[in-house]
């Protein structure tokens, strides 16, 4: 007789590793822009960060197609690509949408940042 065991994974998937939230006002603001953006349809929305800003690492967001060792998490109804260089310094982190005084857009609660400047687009 023979017995076959499932197949257990040595260590978790990337993207069980990995947390990343978006607030609601977050999500609606995904969702009313891919409503509106034609090239947005069928990709999901990659939260990442990029050199530059006046305190060394700057977020950005777009729509984009999965990448090999993308982190994929499902928020909300919502497909949410990181790719691992930038998930090591996005883990835990909260994307908000904020309307204030100076604009509109995405702001990042990282708790990773050592210092951010005033205008909360970029941190070190």
């Amino acid at each position: 007789m023979s017995t076959t065991l499932p197949h257990t994974p040595a260590t978790p998937p990337a993207s069980e590793a990995f947390a990343l939230q978006l607030t609601d006002r977050a999500v609606d603001k995904v969702k009313d822009f891919a409503a509106k953006m034609p090239d947005a349809a069928g990709k999901s929305f990659r939260v990442f960060i990029q050199g530059g800003g006046c305190s060394g690492f700057q977020y950005g967001f777009t729509f984009d197609e999965p990448k090999p060792n993308d982190h994929v998490l499902s928020v909300a109804d919502i497909s949410v690509l990181v790719d691992r260089t930038s998930a090591v310094k996005l883990q835990g982190a909260t994307v908000d949408w904020i309307e204030d005084f100076r604009g509109a857009g995405f702001s990042v609660d990282n708790p990773n940042a050592t210092h951010g400047c005033g205008c909360g687009k970029s941190f070190g």
